[in-house]
């Protein structure tokens, strides 16, 4: 017997929505870049397991649970790369000498997807439903009017959300450059 969609736990929300996890994993990792040796099932399993560590996780929806396992595996991905970026350059620290240091300070800048994933977690902090919608529809993949259907408002509204969410990580992502 299949739980109402309010009291369906975690572990039944992956299940049922396995393959479309699995999707939104080979999204994240194809907007990762090219040099991830990450696979989407071995993100789609670390993304669960950050989700069953989490005590008394209630999803009231579909586009929540989506949006939330969204979320865990964009940072899976940036952590990865960070990682692999660090071990790549021998770590934090490094002998340079002074006509290195621009080739290597330029190698260790944060890369687009790193500086979008915190520019959406400080959206998060002013407007929650903004950073979910772009989870949905930049990192999900989920068309507006899908996306306007799950939150069961009207495109329009969605599409005007949308632009505002873009406006505000543009300013975000233009002031943390500066």
């Amino acid at each position: 017997m299949t739980a109402p969609a309010d009291q369906t736990g975690p572990d039944e929300l992956f299940a049922l929505l396995y393959q479309e996890l699995h999707r939104l994993a080979e999204i994240h990792l194809r907007q990762g870049g090219g040099d991830l040796t990450l696979g989407a099932t071995t993100l789609l399993h670390e993304a669960y397991l950050n989700l069953a560590d989490r005590t008394g996780a209630d999803f009231p929806d579909r586009s929540h649970f989506l949006a939330y396992a969204s979320r865990a595996m964009r940072r899976l991905v940036i952590d990865y790369s960070r990682r692999r970026r660090a071990v790549k350059h021998g770590g934090e620290y490094r002998i340079t000498g002074a006509d290195q240091a621009d080739t290597l300070a330029a190698a260790g800048d944060t890369t687009d997807l790193e500086r979008l994933g915190d520019a959406l977690d400080a959206l998060a902090t002013v407007d929650a439903g903004l950073a979910q919608l772009v989870d949905l529809h930049f990192f999900a993949g989920f068309a507006l009017g899908e996306i306007a259907s799950m939150r069961g408002v009207s495109e329009r509204t969605v599409q005007r959300d949308w632009r505002k969410a873009r406006m505000l990580l543009f300013h975000v992502m233009n002031d943390a450059e500066a």
